[in-house]
């Protein structure tokens, strides 16, 4: 059975579609079958990973109206093994309509039930917002990654982050689970980057993945070219770093 893991952090910037698309580049890369799906307006995952987003007739918002089966949303991506449901502009209006709707934060989960089994994972890259959309894909996960950037106001929203996932695992999702803390823009030449590392890992230890995403020219260019990191540059600090977490999160899962 897959396992959903949602990639999410209220705070925009912090890398959360950088890691959503290289994670996913990086598990399909070592042989497991993925799911992206795009839970953004902004949809920079879908067009991370070489989708035209103003074609996409059926996506996260298709399938959050229920108008739509999850399987007639997914776009095999250039990526090996990973497949796509990719978002459009259009899901800013989700959270007006699915208000009224009954069970509105299970729309997500209720639909992906369908094809949970076909994935090894499935991962959901969450807007920057702790709006409805976000509560969908942490009611639909089993666990959470949160990216922290090695910056001053890094730890500021991260109360409120824990607080809401607290709040979904006692309302609506008692099973989530934090896959880990991923301290991410990490530059070893500031002091500044080195001491949240020191203070995520002081209060956080276990919760915290062993491998720090560093700040890399490449990262930054790939996604104007539609590719992963994996695919623009396999050689880079960036994929290193993203191999090295894929290796991580399924070590994490087979234990």
């Amino acid at each position: 059975m897959g396992k959903i893991i949602a990639i999410a952090n209220q705070k925009g910037g912090v890398g959360k579609t950088t890691t959503s698309v290289n994670l996913a580049a990086s598990l399909g890369v070592l042989e497991k079958k993925v799911l992206l799906i795009d839970a953004d307006p902004q949809a920079n995952a879908s067009s991370g990973l070489g989708i035209d987003v103003d074609t996409v007739e059926i996506g996260t918002y298709q399938i959050l109206e229920h108008s739509n089966t999850p399987e007639e949303g997914i776009i095999k991506s250039t990526s090996p093994n990973v497949d796509v449901i990719p978002a459009h502009i259009d899901l800013v209006a989700i959270e007006i309509e699915l208000v009224d709707k009954e069970n509105r934060e299970y729309m997500l989960k209720q639909a992906l039930e369908s094809i949970k089994d076909q994935y090894d994972y499935i991962l959901i890259d969450c807007a920057p917002s702790l709006g409805l959309l976000t509560l969908n894909a942490l009611t639909a996960a089993d666990s959470v990654i949160i990216p922290i950037q090695c910056e001053y106001f890094a730890l500021e929203g991260l109360g409120k982050l824990l607080n809401t996932i607290k709040s979904v695992q006692k309302i609506h999702n008692p099973d989530l689970d934090i896959e880990g803390l991923l301290l991410t823009m990490y530059d070893s030449r500031l002091r500044l980057s080195n001491q949240v590392v020191e203070e995520v890992q002081k209060h956080f230890n276990d919760m915290v993945f062993n491998t720090i995403i560093q700040r890399n020219v490449k990262l930054s260019e790939a996604p104007s070219f539609g590719e992963s990191i994996i695919a623009f540059d396999a050689t880079s600090k960036g994929a290193s770093n993203y191999l090295s977490l894929a290796e991580e999160v399924i070590k994490k899962n087979s234990i």
